[in-house]
């Protein structure tokens, strides 16, 4: 089985600089869904430091990665990349399971999982 979610080398070097910045080395990287957004679902990134029970964990480029078992379903193929441009950079999100999402790239949904829309 492929991993749940991807960290492109980008992303990972990312996540390791804001890990440091915020004195956070030990921390874990939780990737989630939340319900919400313009689309129904929205994408969540924070750092845990704890295992939960419902937890799979990943390892990617030395970052521990945690997923609840509810979302990797959703998330499952999901690639994370950081893209830098003249304007900034920011995290990217491709999830091959949504089926629509908003022009912000952070809401979604699949056919399985709508969520329940908001405005935007």
């Amino acid at each position: 089985m492929s991993d749940v979610v991807i960290l492109t080398e980008a992303a990972a070097l990312q996540i390791k600089e804001m890990m440091k910045a915020n004195e956070e080395e030990n921390a874990l990287l939780r990737v989630s869904v939340q319900g919400g957004g313009c689309s129904g679902l929205s994408y969540g990134m924070g750092f845990a430091h704890e295992i939960e029970e419902n937890d799979t964990q990943l390892e990617q480029y030395g970052i521990k990665i945690l997923v609840s078992k509810e979302d990797a379903p959703i998330l499952q193929g999901t690639k994370v990349d950081y893209k830098q441009s003249m304007m900034g950079g920011g995290f990217t999100i491709e999830n091959p399971n949504a089926i629509a999402s908003c022009g912000c790239g952070s809401s979604f949904r699949t056919a399985a999982n709508a969520g329940k829309p908001e405005e935007c």
